[in-house]
């Protein structure tokens, strides 16, 4: 919830030695920027992804009715996010989705462009479409295995048509049909491969997996060498920081996890690089300390943007060496918990960011979805003239002054 960027400003003059600072921008007045997706009184919407297709353009986006299950609704862009089609048909098996859908594109070795739909829990199912989501196959499992939030993320496997990876976890509830959850409570990050483009899937292989950090809800980025692969990761015992892995193996191998600057800590990230190399990266604002999403009017935290739609901007550099990044963002004011934010991210040819994702942007209400475009040349001259956060010097906490 929103606090006055004068409050995060108040003791510039008196920094403790050893930190530094970093800016600070509120979009949230910035209603012109902000374009209703989907809103229906009394009813939950929530956690869309989106897919932005060839003609740089046209946008696809779905997400289930409730919070994290739930029939799912489909729509579409035609003007990269400035106007929304009406809820599009769908196949019958989408309205008994118990997860949340994510969306894929995927081209197999012989050139066949699709887009992947995943819905989640026990068994993984999928759905596919091969025409830019005019047409859509029915939810069919692709094997004898489960996740949350699957699939997280996915990225294409380097010098291998049609080869995909994709990251997912569990916390041992659905990764077979008859899984128990341990206690203590653990959670594994798991990957699974594709060799067609996205048709069928092995079995999941695991990453990770602890209960010491409970790291979850993968959201992964190539390096602008196209080397390397980071994935961003929620920490959701919030006992630490969120954290991040590293292959350069095209995911064979994993880094040990570490902790991100607080600046980057949250839920679900996903991130694109802009024009000028820089990343831009959408969360879900959350800092340790922080308990449950719902059930509360307030979330509270040393970050500005705790509980509501937050933005990283910094560079890939900035991810591999830890630093804090440009500076952070609230993209809009969520009103109940932190309960917002799984955000899809696009960008758009002439540089244009677009971002969808849900909130309780209307105190009282329940939540809806919305769109927000930017440019970060204009984030720099808001930036410019901004207020600054106090952080450590290491960049892991917010430092606070009597």
């Amino acid at each position: 919830m929103r606090r006055s960027p004068c409050y995060f400003a108040l003791h510039l003059a008196f920094l403790p030695l050893g930190a530094a600072e970093i800016p600070f921008l509120d979009l949230a007045e910035d209603h012109y920027r902000q374009v209703v997706v989907d809103h229906e009184a009394g009813l939950y919407l929530g956690h869309p992804t989106t897919a932005l297709l060839d003609d740089g353009k046209t946008l696809l986006t779905v997400y289930p009715k409730g919070h994290g299950r739930g029939g799912i609704v489909y729509k579409r862009s035609p003007d990269g996010g400035l106007s929304w089609s009406e809820r599009l048909p769908t196949p019958a098996s989408w309205a008994t989705s118990l997860e949340v859908p994510t969306l894929h594109r995927m081209t197999d070795a012989g050139g066949t462009k699709r887009i992947v739909m995943f819905s989640g829990l026990y068994p993984v199912r999928s759905a596919h479409s091969e025409d830019d989501g005019k047409t859509w196959s029915e939810l069919a499992p692709i094997g004898d295995w489960g996740g949350i939030v699957t699939m997280g993320c996915h990225f294409e496997v380097r010098g291998k048509p049609g080869h995909y990876r994709v990251l997912f976890h569990d916390d041992g509830r659905f990764i077979r049909a008859d899984s128990k959850q341990e206690k203590p409570v653990v959670f594994t990050l798991y990957s699974s491969t594709t060799t067609d483009g996205g048709l069928t899937w092995g079995q999941p292989e695991t990453i990770y997996s602890s209960s010491e950090v409970h790291l979850c809800e993968p959201g992964v980025i190539r390096s602008p060498d196209g080397k390397s692969l980071v994935v961003l990761l929620r920490e959701n015992a919030r006992r630490k920081n969120s954290h991040v892995i590293f292959s350069d193996d095209e995911g064979e191998t994993w880094s040990p996890p570490r902790e991100l600057p607080v600046t980057l800590t949250g839920d679900r990230h996903t991130g694109k690089y802009g024009p000028d190399g820089r990343l831009l990266i959408s969360f879900r604002g959350i800092t340790p300390g922080m308990s449950r999403v719902r059930g509360t009017e307030e979330s509270t935290g040393p970050m500005p943007t705790a509980g509501d739609w937050a933005a990283w901007v910094g560079t890939w550099e900035d991810l591999v060496d830890g630093k804090p990044g440009q500076y952070v963002v609230r993209l809009m004011d969520n009103h109940k918990g932190a309960d917002t934010a799984y955000p899809g991210v696009e960008i758009l040819p002439d540089g244009t960011f677009v971002l969808v994702t849900y909130g309780h942007w209307t105190a009282g209400e329940e939540p809806y979805l919305m769109c927000v475009r930017l440019r970060l040349e204009e984030l720099d001259e808001k930036a410019a003239r901004s207020s600054r956060i106090q952080l450590s010097e290491d960049g892991m906490k917010v430092v606070t002054t009597p």
